[in-house]
């Protein structure tokens, strides 16, 4: 079983930065698709931004030049760094795991983090 452990989230004004770090257990964290997804209030999950464990990486469109995802296999942690925030932007961020190819649909992740709230707004 792995455990997806996210941190990083809060109230940010339009144009600030933040970054969200998710840390998994296991000793296998190399080999698994690392992405990240969002969910805003009455809408469905949206991709954001995936990387395999090769380094490839996807990114939503809407998030290309804005948000970069890497990844530390020392520390079994994924990063998500958001610049250029925008209100639209806020939702809960999910961190999601599987040892699949690189995938920008949800349904292809097994493992998933709790999801800490982003808010963007002045």
């Amino acid at each position: 079983q792995v455990q997806l452990v996210e941190s990083g989230g809060g109230l940010v004004q339009p144009g600030g930065s933040l970054r969200l770090s998710c840390t998994t257990s296991g000793r296998t964290f190399s080999a698994y698709t690392m992405a990240w997804f969002r969910q805003a209030p009455g809408k469905e999950r949206e991709f954001v931004a995936a990387i395999s464990w090769t380094r490839t990486t996807f990114y939503a469109d809407s998030m290309k030049g804005r948000f970069t995802i890497s990844r530390d296999n020392t520390k079994n942690t994924v990063y998500l760094q958001m610049n250029s925030l925008k209100p639209e932007d806020t939702a809960v961020y999910y961190c999601a795991a599987d040892r699949r190819s690189i995938s920008r649909d949800a349904s292809a992740y097994e493992y998933w983090g709790q999801g800490p709230q982003v808010t963007v707004s002045s």
